[in-house]
């Protein structure tokens, strides 16, 4: 394996797969004539090609030949199609690194007939290089493996090794899901801003400063979050008020409940559930 300038092949040229091109070059883990990206569709792989000079497939196998580090970035649904397709592509030295919500090491490591497989969790913000991701190795991971598999994931903001992989379908429903949380809270406060009056575009600037803000707050703080939360609430205030009916909404237990929804949907992919029943879609 060359680790100065190591061979990456990405199956899937999706939104993701783009952000870990954009990171690994912008990050310096590896020239673009290093990278190939593979799929169905040859407009995009010869899109992604144009914009990052790298080398576009349309035959998975081919682009998984040969490669230092085999990067799966696919939707659940084409997992096992395309495990069959790479088997005894893989050669043996090779990293296989996967990004595929809910699909198992073992799962992975049995399609393939491979056994170096790091399984991780980026999140959307990985596409402006500031998300968090959550990873682990199989055992037949080797130190340098390990080490180059930090570096890529690393390119695409923060991550956290875990040893027990357990963490990734927790991490799936939390980080991995989180920005979908996060995006729809703003959209509700941004709405709320507009019916008091406020013009969209002011309430939107309003919503975001606010968000960063507090973020930033809570980072240069560093103390317990009801601590802060506390702090801004005074005795009979509009905060105290505010915060009053979002407790007996239930607020807090609907996101707690999303989340909990989020983590046995990422349990379900990895047993092979692509769709849930029309009839009891919490089923």
């Amino acid at each position: 394996m060359n680790l100065d300038s190591p061979s990456i092949a990405l199956i899937g040229p999706g939104v993701m797969a783009e952000a870990i091109i954009a990171g690994l070059l912008r990050k310096h883990v590896t020239p673009p004539e290093q990278i190939r990206a593979s799929g169905p569709h040859l407009d995009r792989v010869t899109q992604l090609q144009a914009r990052y000079n790298i080398t576009p497939y349309t035959d998975n196998r081919k682009a998984a030949e040969g490669a230092d580090v085999i990067i799966l970035s696919i939707k659940p649904q084409r997992l096992e199609r395309v495990l069959a397709v790479l088997n005894g592509s893989v050669r043996p030295e090779a990293l296989v690194l996967s990004i595929v919500a809910g699909a198992t090491i073992q799962q992975i490591s049995a399609g393939l007939g491979h056994e170096s497989i790091a399984r991780a969790m980026p999140n959307t913000p990985a596409q402006i290089g500031e998300g968090i991701t959550v990873w682990t190795v199989s055992e037949s991971v080797s130190e340098d493996q390990r080490q180059l598999a930090g570096r890529i994931l690393g390119a695409l903001g923060e991550e956290v090794f875990v040893e027990e992989e357990n963490y990734l379908d927790m991490a799936t429903a939390l980080s991995g899901t989180g920005p979908a949380y996060v995006f729809l809270f703003m959209e509700a406060m941004i709405d709320a801003g507009v019916h008091l009056g406020f013009p969209r575009r002011i309430a939107e600037r309003l919503v975001t400063e606010t968000l960063r803000g507090s973020v930033d707050y809570y980072e240069e703080k560093k103390v317990h979050i009801a601590r802060l939360r506390n702090e801004v609430t005074s005795p009979g205030g509009t905060s105290a008020a505010a915060l009053y009916y979002l407790e007996k909404a239930g607020f807090r237990t609907a996101i707690s409940r999303a989340v909990w929804a989020a983590f046995e949907r990422s349990l379900e992919l990895g047993k092979g559930k692509s769709t849930r029943s029309p009839e009891n879609p919490e089923a």
